[in-house]
This record gives C-alpha cells, structure tokens and sequence, in this order.
C-alpha cells in the first residue's frame, strides 16, 4: 500500500514520511518530524518538533506528539522526542521532546497511552506501557517494561517506575515504586505484589515465590532498610532474576521507595 495523505493534511519541507504511511484530514507533521513505515496519523493529529516515530504506530485526532518542553529551563535549539515500534497515541496525549539541546524524551515499543495522557521531557519509557486516561508523568521519570498507570495518576519528577507495577487509579506517585508491586494511594504506597499482573504475562510459580520472599524482606518484616538489604543478600533466593532485580531497584534508589501500609 503506497501512502495515503489527505489533501487537507499540513506535511512541512524536510518532513520523512516511510513507506504505507496514512496522514488523515488536517493533520500536521513538522519538518524535523520522520514518521516510520506503516504509522497511521489520524485527522487533526500533530507530530513536530525532532521528532522520529517508529514502524506501524497510531496517532489519534488531537494527540501532540513531539510538542516542546513545558520545562521553563528550556534555553532554545532543537532537543527531540525519538518513539519506537507499534505505539498508540490516543485523543488528546501530549508527548513532549526533551529540554536541552542534545537529548530526547525516548519511548519504546508497544506501549499505549490512553485519552488526554501525558508524558513530559526526558522520561525514559520502555515497552508496554499502559496508561488510563488523564494520567501523567512528569519530567525525568523513567518507566520500566510491562507497566500499568490506572486512570487521574500522576508520577512526580526523577521518579522510577519498576518493570510489572501497577499503580491504582488516582494515585500520587512522589518516589519510586519497585518492580512487580502494586502502588496505590495518595501518597501512592505499596499494597502488595501485582499478582494477576504477573500470571498474565506467565511468571512461573518459582518467579512468583521470589519475588514475593523480596516483597516480605522489604515491606513486611519489620527490619529498618539496612538490615533488609542485609537479608535480602544473604538470602536463598537472592540469585534469581526477580529477587535480584527487586534489590537492585530498591538499593539503587535516590528519591526513595514507597512505603509499606
């Protein structure tokens, strides 16, 4: 299929469209803007700014993708936005390039950002994100792989979000949240591990014991976080994948973890 672009549809000189590519009624694509093969804006969608979108992605009416930072340090040039494969941009989403000249805002493959969501400069997104609507993350955060953001959440500056969590509606997220847990409240806390999550995406009954061992260590035993760390390295799961990435995640951490309820 050759590329379709609608003759009410704005693409700038310079602009890169891929092959198969589909540019509804009054959409616009900026000059700096590559759109890869087979991605589908749909009318009034907007994508500008340096901006590269991947292979086979969606971009629904009114989504903004590549827009400028909000971020008030922004001191001019042409810093960017680089989207990877099959991502779906639904009404309304604002995704924002980064602040300096130089760096991105950088999304990875499958994820979906549901109407009126909104991703700020410099996060770092990996792949299958899922956000509700009227969601957000602000500046600086970086999300990890397999996550969920329930509806009206937001996720505050330089925070992580750790591979499998969940974070419940209406939550408020001001530190990390470590992987494989469910985070919810206002503050958001940690509730327990994402159970169903997991299962869904075939965690084995073995993984499924490490993590929650971890889970016990850090929020449940009652230890001050240095003595949890302690145990946790000693202890009989620490060599898996999950336990280990779970220890990590919390050692590694500068703005601080959840709390437990």
């Amino acid at each position: 299929m050759a590329r379709q672009i609608h003759p009410t549809a704005i693409i700038e000189p310079g602009a890169q469209l891929g092959e198969d590519v589909v540019v509804g009624a009054y959409a616009f694509v900026g000059n700096l803007a590559t759109i890869g093969t087979g991605t589908t804006l749909h009318h009034h969608a907007n994508v500008e700014g340096r901006t590269t979108i991947g292979a086979q992605c969606e971009i629904f009416p009114f989504a903004c993708v590549g827009t400028k930072t909000h971020d008030l340090k922004y001191k001019g040039g042409e810093p960017g936005l680089v989207v990877g494969d099959r991502n779906v941009f639904r009404e309304y989403v604002s995704v924002h390039g980064a602040t300096n000249e130089g760096d991105f805002t950088r999304m990875g493959n499958d994820n979906v950002m549901l109407a009126y969501s909104h991703i700020a400069h410099d996060c770092i997104v990996g792949n299958h994100l899922v956000m509700s609507a009227q969601t957000a993350l602000a500046g600086h955060v970086v999300a990890e792989d397999h996550i969920n953001i329930g509806w009206g959440s937001g996720v505050h500056q330089f925070c992580r979000v750790g591979s499998h969590a969940m974070i419940g509606a209406m939550s408020k997220v001001v530190q990390d949240v470590p992987p494989y847990i469910i985070a919810d409240g206002n503050a958001a806390i940690a509730r327990s591990i994402n159970k169903v999550g997991l299962e869904r995406n075939g965690f084995t009954p073995e993984q499924l014991e490490a993590i929650k061992q971890a889970f016990r260590l850090f929020y449940r035993s009652g230890y001050n976080r240095t003595q949890a760390f302690e145990h946790m390295r000693t202890h009989k799961l620490a060599g898996t994948p999950e336990f280990q990435h779970f220890l990590d995640f919390v050692t590694r951490s500068e703005r601080g973890v959840v709390a437990g309820k």
